[in-house]
């Protein structure tokens, strides 16, 4: 350990760099992240935030949620078997406020049950986004395809769905806006599972996720470009330190030489690799955890700290293959013939 670090402190520009490099890209892999979960939760904190079950949804509808309609009768056989199952619809529309001015939600309507919003005939209960917007708890809205008005009783936390914010409403004014009398789709929840009932599809909570349209792509290519991140990242590590090998090859024909083994010089490596990550890891965790306090404000940015230990452990482990690959050299390395070449 003493030599690695003594050889840090020699050629303190090179680590530095490269340190910096490794800093960098973690840092642009942490906020990637980070938006890869806020988007995450801006498109479905609504199905995210409910307990592991099963969604049943029409066959004919074709994986499309918005498309499904649930028989009556089968409606009551699943909530007949399952008591704390629930019947729910979501559809996209609008809310035009006191001034007239049309605010996006999507509107969510469920048989009673304590996973969703218990809300009576002409109420309105919000997702608190809305509260930002100017609307108050008694304030009247109206919905150009709803008769009647709806009073504001209230705001919720952290519920939207497609990017819009979440307006609970009752089940009759619901039908009144749509002109349907089926729900969409139900929910039971707990793990075990749940019969399956001719004419309907079963889907997971993870599932009827990749039902909302864009949900999927939207994760997959930030997801992907996060990884890419981490595969550039162990690429650096094997490079760097096979260039500074190949420099060293004199060097290690000497220590092996005079009988220094093998697995000392990979240690030498491995405490490199290790100094420089950690300490590029621990500014990156810092300042990524540290950006919701400075990101702009609706900016849709979540970085639990799991999610960042579980991508800093991938750096270690990138980190240690690239640095392992990059010194097998060392393993092949003839004292005799390393000692004729000379230090480069």
């Amino acid at each position: 350990m003493n030599l690695a670090l003594k050889e840090m402190k020699k050629n303190k520009s090179k680590f530095l760099i490269f340190g910096s490099i490794v800093f960098l890209i973690s840092l642009l892999t942490f906020m990637i992240s980070g938006l890869a979960n806020g988007l995450s939760q801006d498109n479905a904190a609504l199905i995210k935030d409910l307990p592991n079950g099963q969604f049943y949804m029409s066959a004919e509808a074709d994986k499309s949620y918005n498309l499904s309609k649930i028989d009556r009768s089968m409606q009551e056989e699943v909530l007949g078997a399952h008591p704390e199952a629930t019947a729910l619809s979501i559809q996209m529309g609008f809310l035009n406020d006191q001034y007239n001015k049309q605010q996006s939600v999507a509107f969510v309507a469920a048989t009673h049950s304590d996973l969703f919003e218990d809300v009576q005939p002409g109420e309105v209960i919000l997702n608190r986004s809305l509260q930002e917007d100017g609307i108050k708890v008694g304030d009247i809205l109206t919905n150009n395809q709803l008769s009647g008005e709806l009073v504001v009783k209230g705001f919720v936390d952290e519920k939207k769905f497609s990017h819009a914010p979440v307006a609970f409403i009752n089940i009759e004014n619901y039908k009144e806006m749509y002109r349907v009398e089926e729900m969409q789709l139900i929910f039971v929840p707990g793990n075990e599972q749940v019969q399956e009932v001719s004419g309907l599809q079963l889907f997971s909570n993870k599932e009827f996720l990749n039902t909302i349209p864009s949900y999927n792509a939207e994760q997959l290519s930030l997801n992907m470009i996060v990884w890419f991140l981490v595969v550039i990242s162990g690429m650096l590590f094997a490079i760097f330190f096979y260039m500074m090998n190949v420099q060293k090859l004199g060097l290690y024909g000497i220590l092996k030489a005079i009988g220094v083994k093998t697995s000392t010089l990979f240690n030498m490596m491995w405490t490199q690799m290790l100094c420089i990550t950690a300490i590029a890891l621990t500014i990156s965790v810092g300042l990524s955890q540290g950006f919701h306090v400075i990101a702009p404000k609706g900016m849709p940015f979540s970085l639990p700290l799991e999610t960042t230990l579980i991508l800093s452990l991938v750096f270690l482990m990138i980190g240690f293959v690239g640095a392992t690959i990059s010194g097998w050299q060392i393993k092949k390395i003839q004292p005799l013939q390393a000692i004729q070449q000379g230090e480069v």
